[in-house]
């Protein structure tokens, strides 16, 4: 037993000899929705592209034909409305909380699209997090989906665990950058998702390198790519290194993140969603 154990086991994500019975976390779905696979969206730390490539996964899924929603996991920093020009739009429906819908027709949920003010601090403690992230599954009339996806908080504490206990995660993709630090980042996502009996579907190295606007060249500013010695070591199947591109940055900016191609994403996304 762990000299941290706090001795409650609703609490751990650990399957340890004195686990106390079996707990049973699942949340059920709200009635008049039906939600085929759902793929968290996963990182270490903060900043590194998480809710860009969470967007980018969902642009590509309607793309295909899919029906599509975002469940936006990250609560004190949600960011996902902005990238689709939303403000606002959920309100109470006879079937729950109806989700914004982009023009596309991906249904998006967001605590910034239920506050009034969306630059107002979200001061909870981590047990209120979870469960309002857990309400957005259980209270949400997502309707009929093929596919969610989950754009989770950074690390591994209160949310990314209710998510992979309460929800049914078929699958993780885990973002990074190329910074020296990032194989450990990288081991925590990774271990979590082990820990949690969820495979990790592939990796997305996010600001990877930059191209000379005059010869091509690719540049890595933030050093080497680790991408593909990170997916041999950890056995995760499919990788996608993205650019630094201005132009990503300034769609999200004025919402216009359904205008956005990202090259190799199609593929990649493809690949994650099992075409």
């Amino acid at each position: 037993m762990s000299e941290e154990c706090t001795h409650d086991c609703s609490s751990c994500g650990k399957d340890c000899g004195q686990r106390k019975g079996k707990f049973d976390f699942a949340a059920k779905l709200n009635g008049a929705s039906k939600v085929g696979r759902v793929i968290a969206v996963a990182s270490g730390k903060g900043g590194v592209g998480k809710s860009f490539v969470t967007t980018m996964l969902a642009v590509e899924a309607v793309r295909k034909g899919l029906k599509v929603g975002i469940l936006d996991a990250d609560i004190t920093g949600p960011s996902i409305p902005k990238g689709f020009g939303l403000a606002g739009g959920s309100y109470q429906g006879e079937h729950g909380i109806e989700p914004a819908v982009t023009t596309s027709g991906i249904r998006v949920i967001s605590l910034n699209m239920l506050v009034e003010d969306p630059s107002d601090p979200v001061v909870w403690r981590g047990p209120v997090i979870a469960g309002a992230v857990k309400q957005f599954w259980t209270d949400v009339h997502w309707g009929e989906l093929d596919v969610m996806f989950v754009d989770m908080p950074p690390g591994t504490g209160d949310v990314p665990l209710t998510v992979f206990q309460s929800l049914p995660v078929d699958g993780a993709v885990v973002v990074t950058t190329p910074q020296d630090l990032v194989e450990m980042i990288v081991a925590k996502s990774v271990k979590m998702a082990g820990m949690m009996h969820k495979p990790v579907l592939g990796l997305v190295e996010n600001m990877s390198y930059m191209k000379c606007p005059h010869c091509e060249k690719r540049i890595s500013v933030f050093g080497e790519s680790k991408a593909e010695e990170l997916a041999r070591r950890f056995s995760i199947p499919e990788t996608l290194r993205l650019p630094i591109d201005p132009s990503f940055s300034a769609a999200i900016d004025v919402g216009a993140a359904e205008t956005v191609e990202v090259p190799g994403f199609a593929e990649f996304a493809g690949k994650i969603l099992g075409d």
